[in-house]
């Protein structure tokens, strides 16, 4: 018995030690995805809506690139330590809207990343282009880190 108090004690501490998964994904802050578009999440209301701002890094319109407005929610904003989410995305350059879906991740090394899949919306002027108006894809977003970190 004597010996087996170490062990238990070593058992319990394992146990009850926060590890990666224990660490709570928060979406506030800066973002960068794997195309190099950057992404500003502000603060998180008390019915878990933000708002934030959106610089896209690509572009199919000839227009020159402006910061979009976004705004979206977070669902169990106090109960999960991954949330999921969505926001929607106003180009301010361009005739459309994407809308983007996912969910907020710690990784195994401890990292916060967000896994997303969007829906962009462009205009189009008849019912005939309707099948060219809308475009899917999938990005990752890693927080962006200032130099001092």
């Amino acid at each position: 018995m004597v010996q087996a108090i170490p062990f238990l004690l070593v058992l319990s501490l394992a146990l009850v030690a926060p590890g990666h998964s224990a660490r709570k994904c928060v979406l506030t802050g800066k973002w960068v995805n794997d195309l190099g578009s950057n992404m500003t999440i502000g603060a998180l209301n008390g019915k878990g809506e933000f708002a934030g701002s959106y610089h896209t890094a690509v572009t199919a319109t000839m227009n020159e690139i402006q910061v979009s407005p976004l705004q979206g929610s977070q669902h169990n904003t106090n109960q999960k330590s991954q949330p999921t989410f969505g926001f929607t995305v106003n180009w301010s350059f361009s005739d459309s809207v994407t809308v983007f879906t996912g969910q907020c991740f710690v990784d195994d090394e401890g990292k916060e990343v967000l896994k997303t899949m969007w829906l962009l919306r462009s205009h189009v002027d008849k019912i005939s282009d309707d099948w060219k108006a809308t475009r899917v894809g999938i990005n990752t977003f890693t927080r962006l880190r200032s130099r001092k970190e």
